[in-house]
């Protein structure tokens, strides 16, 4: 039995059950800010999702508002580019009386690129001009001045622009590309400018006399680039009116002008080298040849010509020239028209020649394919000694440029008939230049016997040297 205090004890523990417990203060207010803060979370998800949106769309939008903007901007400025491109005449009358000093009517504008030793040229693009192209605009083939030139940046070209890629060459001479010697001229800065620039060739050639267009050159001198510098393509600049644009251009303009004597040889050398390839012709072991008396073989070739500059006895000079060669051992003569030569004709004859005997002419050119060392000896008609002033040195300074030894010429005293006026210079050269040249049959056997005793010392020299020259093909 329970006693009083344990009976309270038990009632004072015991709690109703029916009676809900109720949550402190602190827990409510967990509740509620959790409860705001899910509906805080739930209201900026949807908000921020529309902002995010709408920024997206807002930014996408101002970057091809910009893009656009950029777009025009510089589609304005190649515009204005393309507009300020300035064409100039190629041929500026300005300097048209000073063009031998050093032909500079031919873009005008423009300073050459000097190297020691090379030929002057320019160069398209390049850092002097600015990265721009070299483009041209006419094909006059009557005056020079209607054709023009500008320079203008790639991505902003002239409209109506054809682009020509590749390298190409562009030529301007005072004199031609038909005769022999003067299209020589023009065309060895460009053979010494690709030996320089690892063998490189061009994809086409554009022809300029005094700013004005050709459309071809020699059958000699196609040839000989040909066997140089690979298919000769003469660009007519034909197709419409529009500027041509070159992604590459090599620009020369006076011909041989400063290239050093060294350079001039070394590109004789590959010229002579390749044109022997191109025309199937091995020289190997000619300069050891000796006859049945064990002197050294020399051969004494006459190339003769027609017309102007002819002899007007060729019999009589044959015979001269055979009577000496036939006292010499050794000594074989060959008699050759010139004009009746295909080109690997002349390369062959002129490779086979020690003594290159002729008159005064562009025939004499043929020089080029002798070995170095070989002899010329050269006649002129009567008015080029009085007259000429150093126009009858041509073939001289040729010959010493190309390692030959030009052993003097002959000027005729006399003439079939004389200048009507004498203190008329210019008039009286004109008058004298063509015509044809004597003999004199004593001067003519003496010299031609000097010339073969000459000849036959240095072969005999030359045969018992160890060192020899030796054409090599550079590129």
């Amino acid at each position: 039995m329970l006693d009083p205090e344990q009976i309270m004890g038990v009632k004072s523990s015991a709690r109703p059950l029916h009676k809900p417990k109720s949550l402190s203060p602190s827990i409510t207010l967990l509740l509620i800010g959790l409860f705001l803060l899910s509906l805080i979370l739930i209201l900026f998800h949807g908000f921020s999702s529309l902002s995010i949106s709408s920024a997206s769309w807002d930014f996408q939008k101002w970057r091809s508002e910009l893009g656009a903007n950029n777009n025009d901007a510089r589609d304005d400025l190649n515009s204005k580019l393309r507009d300020s491109v300035t064409f100039l005449p190629l041929k500026d009358l300005r300097f048209t009386k000073t063009a031998m000093e050093g032909n500079t009517w031919f873009m005008s504008s423009f300073n050459d690129t000097c190297e020691e030793n090379e030929s002057q040229f320019l160069y398209f693009p390049s850092q002097a001009s600015k990265g721009r192209l070299l483009c041209i605009k006419g094909h006059d083939q009557k005056d020079g001045t209607k054709n023009s030139y500008a320079l203008a940046w790639p991505q902003s070209l002239p409209n109506s622009t054809t682009v020509l890629k590749g390298l190409t060459f562009v030529s301007d001479t005072y004199y031609d590309y038909v005769n022999l010697w003067h299209g020589l001229s023009a065309m060895v800065p460009f053979v010494g400018w690709s030996m320089k620039n690892r063998c490189l060739k061009p994809t086409r050639w554009v022809l300029f006399h005094w700013g004005e267009l050709r459309d071809k050159m020699g059958l000699w001198l196609q040839n000989l680039m040909e066997a140089n510098l690979g298919k000769v393509l003469i660009e007519e600049m034909g197709k419409g009116e529009g500027p041509y644009c070159f992604e590459k251009a090599v620009v020369m303009r006076h011909n041989v002008g400063k290239m050093g004597k060294e350079k001039k040889r070394q590109v004789s050398d590959l010229l002579r080298c390749r044109a022997r390839v191109f025309c199937g012709i091995n020289p190997s072991g000619r300069g050891k040849e000796v006859g049945v008396s064990g002197e050294p073989i020399i051969r004494l070739t006459l190339l003769m010509r027609r017309g102007s500059r002819s002899f007007k006895d060729p019999t009589a000079v044959i015979t001269i020239f055979a009577r000496e060669c036939a006292l010499v051992d050794g000594c074989l003569l060959e008699v050759v028209q010139s004009e009746d030569q295909s080109f690997c004709d002349q390369v062959r004859v002129m490779t086979n020649t020690d003594i290159l005997a002729s008159p005064h002419g562009a025939q004499l050119t043929n020089m080029l394919f002798m070995d170095r060392n070989s002899s010329i000896m050269e006649f002129f008609p009567k008015g080029w000694l009085e007259l000429a002033g150093i126009g009858q040195y041509a073939h001289h300074w040729m010959a010493d440029q190309s390692g030959m030894k030009h052993r003097g010429a002959w000027w005729d005293p006399n003439a079939e008939e004389e200048c009507p006026d004498p203190k008329q210079q210019l008039e009286c050269f004109n008058f004298y230049k063509d015509g044809k040249v004597g003999h004199n049959e004593t001067y003519f056997a003496g010299w031609a016997r000097t010339v073969l005793n000459q000849v036959r010392i240095s072969k005999q020299q030359a045969m018992q040297s160890s060192q020899r020259y030796s054409n090599v093909c550079q590129c």
